[in-house]
């Protein structure tokens, strides 16, 4: 049986459909409240891999933080972990991870990627 994990933020409706669709297919993933539980750099880090994404093009744009402190910033890769794991609201989600490979649940279609 394949490991599966969900980053998600029970207010968000995207991250409530994508779990909804993970439930629907009988699996019961792991559940992380990222905003509770915030990944470490290296979680992130490693989430960034499995989802073969730039750590820049996790971060949520639109969000009054990003906008307040960060819009216009270039950043390295590793700044922009740090920036994601002191602000956890930037980061994008949902994250759906099986095994080695994740993919974000924005349309939460894509986790059928990973059946």
């Amino acid at each position: 049986m394949a490991d599966w994990t969900i980053y998600h933020n029970p207010r968000c409706t995207k991250s409530r459909q994508t779990l909804q669709l993970l439930q629907e297919q009988g699996i019961e993933p792991r559940v992380v409240e990222y905003l509770k539980d915030v990944p470490t750099e290296r979680e992130l880090e490693m989430l960034l891999m499995k989802l073969g994404m730039k750590a820049e093009d996790l971060v949520r744009k639109g969000e009054a933080v990003f906008k307040e402190k960060f819009k216009g910033l270039k950043l390295n890769e590793h700044e922009w972990v740090k920036v994601m794991t002191e602000h956890p609201k930037l980061i994008e989600r949902p994250i759906v991870v099986r095994d080695h490979k994740a993919v974000l649940g924005r349309p939460p279609e894509n986790v059928k990627d990973l059946l």
